[in-house]
């Protein structure tokens, strides 16, 4: 009813937003330089933000971005299941049938790396969400299972995406092998004031809107009131 009464076309801040459509605020523009540059030189690289930051959207809209002819994207959120499950599930995105052991799946998962980008030509990319759950043997074991040739070669994109505080947790020694490896890092923060009256304006437009209908009363209201975290449409309910 409230579309028709304001005459709007389709519903705002709609999840299934188009990457084309999305608000170009500096900070996604800035994550998106940060995975370009990674889909370049290949290897590790670290997404951080807060809930409502944009995180989800800027890595479906890196992933739309990606040629299927030559990257192949395995997507996979820690929180769906244990860590063995989070190895085999890297294995069946590989197009292999998952063993039992864990010193099998890890070389499963080197083995089908290999062959897909050796034989076949295509990069394999894995996008791991939420890996600020993840426990530090966890993170201890990534840094092995993507060592290749001894680190000579990069044959892989590999997205570690999490909340800020995953940052934090690779910067203690313990975790130092992995975060030496990372050569690309973008913490996404929150829309700042005006972007968030920018943010509404824009998506009031896609969804059809002749004319204003927030006032800067409200907005403002917004804007306080979410502190810059309005990317819900942006987030996918991270």
């Amino acid at each position: 009813m409230y579309k028709s009464f304001y005459s709007l076309a389709q519903t705002p801040f709609s999840k299934d937003l188009r990457p084309s459509d999305a608000f170009p605020s500096s900070d996604y523009h800035g994550a998106l330089s940060a995975l370009k540059y990674l889909q370049q030189s290949k290897g590790i690289g670290l997404i951080t933000g807060d809930p409502g930051a944009g995180k989800t959207f800027t890595l479906r809209t890196f992933k739309k971005s990606l040629n299927p002819s030559l990257y192949h994207v395995v997507y996979f959120p820690l929180s769906t299941g244990g860590v063995m499950d989070f190895y085999r599930g890297l294995v069946y995105g590989l197009g292999e049938e998952p063993k039992f052991r864990k010193v099998d799946l890890f070389r499963q998962i080197q083995q089908g790396i290999e062959r897909m980008a050796g034989e076949r030509k295509i990069t394999p990319v894995f996008i791991l969400d939420e890996m600020h759950m993840a426990k530090d043997a966890f993170l201890q074991d990534i840094a092995i299972l993507f060592n290749f040739q001894m680190d000579s070669i990069n044959p892989f994109i590999l997205i570690m995406a999490g909340l800020p505080h995953l940052k934090t947790r690779l910067t203690l020694t313990h975790h130092r092998p992995l975060s030496q490896r990372v050569i690309a890092k973008f913490e996404i923060q929150p829309l700042s004031r005006e972007e968030v009256a920018k943010y509404i304006d824009h998506h009031m437009k896609i969804a059809g809107a002749k004319m204003p209908i927030f006032t800067e009363s409200a907005i403002e209201a917004i804007a306080l009131r979410s502190q810059g975290y309005v990317c819900h449409q942006q987030t996918h309910n991270q």
